[in-house]
């Protein structure tokens, strides 16, 4: 399953598109992360790198 954003949260720094191993994740027009759900293999690599916790598994 792959990761939630919870765009509230999001302050749109874009930390965690840098460490994602397989380009899931970027940012949407709302300069918000999004995540392609049908490229995420779900390894948790943003959800430590988020510095608010907006993304969680």
């Amino acid at each position: 399953m792959p990761v939630t954003i919870d765009k509230d949260a999001c302050i749109g720094c874009g930390a965690c598109v840098g460490v994602c191993p397989v380009g899931a994740l970027s940012m949407d027009g709302d300069g918000k992360s999004a995540c392609d759900e049908g490229t995420c293999i779900d390894c948790g690599s943003c959800v430590g790198t988020c510095p608010v916790s907006a993304i969680s598994q």
